[in-house]
């Protein structure tokens, strides 16, 4: 199907998972989630000590990631209003970005008010990333569909496995809701994807496998992502393993069920075939890396969840 005609198609879809997410959606307040009793004045040129909220470098960098990519949200909403375009669409763009934008806010006074980051160097970063304006641009509007299925979905672990690790329950709170918002937009999201599948099944499993092999957690224009990558792999927020349990192996294989896909055409079944044995070496590649540590979970070591041999 052309993109124009997929979109007209699937509008009707749109308007019934909007209308779900808006029942589910549950309303909160960002200002008392907040221990505000906890902070204290900033005074002019006070440096930042870390020891004022002692976690992993790994945890700070996913607060770090996590926080200015909710920051770059005016450009996110550029690319999905673009890509989408109005009617049901817009609706559900404009919730969504209502929605991270609240998740900016708690996260942000949750850590200007315990200190969990240089709240300097976090304003200079947000500067960085918003002017500059960087965000993934899938190419078609069934790559989107099928990248932001994955990616709420990887950010919803990244959120709740990050709160997990915070010192205080405060913080595991706030992350949780956070987590819980997103978990909801993946729901939506992967019910937008089901129908694209049913509609134009060449066209989606084409994108499945494009968006497969070319995942990353968003961070695209943030200053030495690759570090924070590896960092937030080595402490398990999201790793290697992780990838492959909870995103490939549940979403793709077991929920998409692209092996047994039918009506594909012969571009789409080789592209079929590509992505499903590449999640099976993926798969053994991250059972190895179980077996090493001994233990559930694995970080890739060059920082990016699903790249594999």
């Amino acid at each position: 199907m052309e993109d124009r005609a997929l979109l007209e198609e699937l509008e009707p879809t749109v308007a019934s998972l909007l209308h779900k997410h808006l029942a589910r959606a549950k309303e909160w307040f960002p200002h008392e989630m907040v221990p505000w009793g906890k902070g204290r004045d900033f005074q002019p040129d006070e440096e930042w000590d870390p020891l004022e909220y002692p976690v992993p470098d790994g945890v700070r960098s996913a607060l770090f990631l996590n926080l200015l990519t909710e920051d770059n949200l005016p450009y996110y909403y550029h690319t999905i209003q673009n890509v989408f375009g109005d009617g049901a669409w817009g609706e559900w763009a404009r919730r969504w970005t209502a929605e991270e934008g609240r998740h900016a806010i708690v996260i942000r006074d949750y850590l200007t008010v315990t200190r969990a980051l240089d709240a300097t160097e976090l304003e200079r970063a947000r500067m960085r990333q918003v002017s500059g304006g960087i965000t993934p641009e899938p190419q078609n509007p069934a790559d989107t569909m099928v990248y932001v299925t994955m990616q709420e979905l990887a950010t919803r672990i990244a959120h709740l496995n990050t709160g997990k690790l915070l010192t205080d329950r405060a913080g595991y709170e706030v992350m949780a809701r956070v987590a819980a918002d997103e978990n909801l937009h993946y729901l939506f999201y992967r019910g937008i994807t089901d129908a694209a599948l049913r509609l134009d099944p060449s066209t989606v499993v084409l994108a499945i496998d494009r968006q497969v092999h070319g995942f990353d957690m968003p961070g695209t224009g943030i200053a030495d992502f690759p570090t924070h990558a590896r960092r937030i792999a080595k402490v398990g927020i999201y790793d290697f393993v992780q990838h492959h349990d909870h995103i490939l192996l549940p979403l793709v294989l077991r929920h998409w069920k692209v092996e047994s896909i039918e009506g594909l055409s012969g571009e789409a079944e080789q592209a079929r075939d590509r992505l499903v044995g590449y999640v099976h070496r993926v798969g053994k590649a991250a059972q190895r890396l179980k077996d090493r540590r001994g233990d559930d979970a694995g970080a890739d070591p060059e920082g990016k969840p699903g790249e594999a041999a």
